[in-house]
């Protein structure tokens, strides 16, 4: 599953490009899916907006470190949100528009996340906890001769944890998370009718 460049994730208009300046962005994925029957919805696609069917579309070895991950999280407190989480969220940012237009609730809870926003082609979640502020972008780009489809993480320092746990979890997010949600996503396409 490719890691594409920042230049390219820049030059498709989305929102978040805008909206998250000033935050880094850690890495980017993308994955090519077949022309679909239109219209094509992200929701349709996209594991991590849609608690439903979250856990059925990883595969084991990365739900396994997923739990993993939860229960030392739980142990060592690692959830725990910073006092000053909700004047810092990146949901300040949102305009009046951005609210309209979202149709989930801004703090909507989904997992460990919470929605920032969620739009027809592009959604952001986010994550406040000790070892990190990040937000992870799923997107959904028309192309020539189908659909792309991104997974974008941006990381923004909550402690000084933030570096050493971002090193320590990249070979498992590169190797094992990432390239299993992009299976799921390749699989979730497959069952969409192609377009005529």
């Amino acid at each position: 599953m490719p890691q594409i460049s920042a230049l390219e994730f820049y030059a498709v208009p989305l929102r978040v490009h805008t909206f998250l300046a000033g935050v880094p962005l850690h890495d980017v994925w993308a994955v090519d899916l077949p022309r679909l029957q239109r219209p094509a919805t992200l929701a349709a696609l996209d594991p991590l907006g849609n608690p439903d069917r979250r856990a059925e579309r990883l595969a084991a070895p990365a739900l396994a470190l997923l739990r993993l991950r939860f229960l030392l999280g739980r142990i060592f407190r690692l959830e725990t949100a910073p006092k000053d989480a909700y004047a810092s969220s990146f949901a300040t940012r949102l305009t009046p528009q951005d609210r309209t237009r979202s149709s989930t609730a801004t703090g909507t809870p989904q997992g460990l996340f919470r929605v920032v926003y969620t739009f027809e082609n592009e959604s952001l979640l986010e994550l406040h906890n000790r070892t990190a502020h990040a937000a992870a972008l799923t997107a959904l780009a028309q192309t020539g001769d189908g659909y792309r489809f991104y997974l974008a993480v941006y990381v923004a320092r909550s402690s000084w944890i933030t570096p050493f746990y971002m090193a320590l979890i990249d070979p498992f997010r590169k190797w094992i998370v990432y390239p299993a949600i992009l299976r799921s996503v390749e699989r979730a396409a497959k069952a969409v009718p192609v377009a005529t």
